[in-house]
This record gives C-alpha cells, structure tokens and sequence, in this order.
C-alpha cells in the first residue's frame, strides 16, 4: 500500500518503519527537521528485542507536494489534529482512508470535518515507541495488537485490507465492529487517572495510596460510562472501579501519565480529548458530568500557571 504517517514520531515510526520494512511504500512526515535529516541521511534505526536494523523509508517535514496516498495515519497530537489534517491536504485522493491511531476521543469528528466522515476510520493501538535520538527508536510491535474499524461498525473490504497489510508487516491486527468501544474503554482508563495525576503532580505509588483520590477518579469514570451508554456505545466494563485499577496494572510507583508529563515540560494536554471528551458527549445526550467538568477546569488551571512559570 502506498501509506503516509502523519506525526511520526517513536509511535509514528514504529508503526510506519514497520510497514515500510514489509515492502510498502511509506512517508514518514514529522515536524522536527533534525529528525527527518536523520532518516533520509542512514534510514530509520530500530531498536526492538533481536537488536537494531535500519530501514529505509521516505522522511519529510513538509507534505504539501506530496501525492495523495491509499492510508494516511494520523498520528499527531489530539491538538495538533485540525492543523495537522489542513496542511496534509495534498496527500488525500478520491480513495484515500484516513486513519486516526490517537489517544482521547474527538478526532474522528475533526477528521471527518477536514476530508468527509466516509474517508474516516478509527483504531486503537498498543504498539509502543521510544524517541532515543533524531532518527533512531526503540520500536515495541512485538505481541502489541492494534484495532482498526468503521465509525459505523460496519466490517468493510477497505479495513479488511488495511488489517492484512498490517498484519503481512508483523503488526498484530483486528478488525473491529464496535470500535467505537474499543476507543470508549480505552478512554475509561485514561480518565480514571489522567486528570488526577496531572493536578497532583503525583506519580502512581502516592496517587493509589489517597482513598479520596481513588473515590474522586472512579466518579469521574462512572460518569464516563453513564454518557457512554446513554449515546448508545457497547462498553466492555460494568464496574466504574475497575478502569481505575487496569490503569496501574504492571506499572511500576514512579510511573507518571502522559498527561502529567506534558505539565512537566510546560506543554498543554490532551484534556480536551479525554474528561473534556466526556463532558461534550454528556451535554449532547443530557447527562450530567460534573467531576469530569471539575478536572478539565483544574487541568487547564495547572496548564496556566506551568506556562507562566
């Protein structure tokens, strides 16, 4: 397939230097003009369990005289999807698939926007990447499973191909006819621990030890769930605990959110896309969301005062 990664970056390149390595024909498109100079001067290094290879693979920074592709994997952050996706404009043909792999929930709606909701499909990924240098990461595809699907959980020819193609590279893959689900228990566990952990500060020992930091995180996920089901998503979980425990499951004590992460290095967060997903799905269903409201208040309060600072 002729595919492009839109913000490539560790997960970006994992997944696209994979699919090149199968034999497809990828673009590797990223910001950084460090790392994209890299790529082109000794190929993508990967490092993953059996050692480091190179690939070869198309880098560039910019996208706008590209030719339309046949998959464009948007990988950006939640914030970035709307400039993103305009200045990718170039890249999207008569039969182009649009596939969102990111965290939060909303994209699909931006998506859909930018390029028409019958070009989108959405997916899950646990594949993971590292950033060692420019142009070099640690690649985790190895038993990592991705899940792709229509918005309308229909099991269409197009996401059937995509999933073989993925899976013909290594890449571990199903086709889902709830993905809708799929992103919704996947949002379950990031609001049960984003938010607290951002406003915190605290990393995942001290934050499991504060019970009124437990019973706050778990309102916040029974909220999620109720909104989840009043807008008619099949959702695997019934107990709103068990989000918040998942999260921390295998996770070391020192382990710090994404969300947490981003207020460390002064950026903003996908807050918007996670508790302030649920609290514009709850408005239009007319289910009230006040703890999730709260955090997203608090979170853009830290961002704020980080900035500042």
């Amino acid at each position: 397939m002729k595919i492009a990664v839109l913000g490539a970056g560790a997960l970006g390149c994992a997944i696209g230097g994979t699919l090149a390595e199968a034999g497809n024909d990828v673009v590797l498109i990223n910001r950084s003009r460090a790392h994209v100079d890299a790529i082109r001067a000794g190929g993508l290094r990967m490092r993953g369990p059996d050692g480091e290879r190179r690939v070869a693979v198309r880098a560039e920074v910019d996208c706008s005289a590209l030719d339309p592709v046949e998959l464009l994997i948007v990988l950006v952050k939640s914030f970035h999807t709307q400039q993103a996706i305009a200045g990718a404009a170039s890249l999207v043909g008569p039969d182009t698939v649009v596939l969102s792999l990111q965290n939060g929930l909303g994209h699909e709606d931006i998506l859909a926007e930018a390029v028409g909701r019958e070009r989108v499909i959405a997916g899950k990924t646990y594949v993971g990447g590292v950033m060692l240098a420019p142009g070099h990461i640690i690649s985790g595809t190895v038993g990592k499973e991705t899940l792709i699907g229509e918005l309308d959980g229909s099991a269409s020819p197009r996401v059937q191909r995509i999933a073989d193609t993925f899976e013909a590279a290594g890449l571990r893959t199903t086709v889902s006819t709830n993905i809708m689900g799929t992103i919704w228990d996947k949002l379950l566990i990031n609001v049960a621990t984003g938010a607290v952990s951002g406003i915190t500060g605290l990393t995942y020992g001290p934050l499991y030890a504060i019970p009124e930091i437990e019973e706050t995180a778990v309102a916040a996920v029974q909220e999620a769930m109720a909104v989840a089901r009043a807008s008619g998503v099949q959702i695997s979980y019934t107990d709103p605990k068990a989000p918040w425990t998942k999260a921390a499951a295998g996770l070391p004590d020192d382990f710090k959110t994404s969300m947490l992460q981003s207020l460390e290095k002064g950026s903003i967060t996908e807050i918007d896309f996670i508790n302030g997903a649920v609290v514009r799905w709850g408005q239009r269903c007319g289910v009230a969301t006040p703890v999730n409201a709260t955090l997203v208040a608090c979170i853009k309060g830290v961002e704020r005062a980080r900035q500042a600072r």
